[in-house]
């Protein structure tokens, strides 16, 4: 059964940093471009960087870029996002999927950017 497990979130101060994790097990994500998504709360989910199944990073979204920076494993079938110089608006739910979401989603990671 296909599973995807984030962690790595927490309770961090502005300018702080933090590294995500996305264990996957019973699929072959190693086959898939995969993405980091996060949603706020009240708020939709959006996508923040997609990785392409050899690893190259594809997408950054523009609020993140030059802060984050997102990669993979294979052979771990695991995905980070690491997160630098985090800001208040960061705060948020944030999930791993396929680029397309097809694969069933976790209960995500909650990070939280407060003084």
């Amino acid at each position: 059964q296909a599973q995807l497990v984030e962690s790595g979130g927490g309770l961090v101060q502005p300018g702080g940093s933090l590294r995500l994790s996305c264990a996957s097990s019973g699929i072959f994500a190693e086959n898939r471009d995969m993405a980091w998504y996060r949603q706020a709360p009240g708020k939709q989910r959006d996508l923040v960087a997609i990785i392409t199944t050899g690893g190259r990073p594809n997408y950054i979204d523009s609020s993140v870029k030059g802060r984050f920076t997102i990669s993979r494993d294979n052979a771990k079938k695991t995905v980070y996002l690491q997160m630098n110089g985090l800001k208040p608006e960061d705060t948020a739910v944030y999930y791993c999927n396929s680029v397309v979401g097809d694969i069933p989603w976790g209960q995500g990671t909650q990070v939280t950017v407060s003084a």
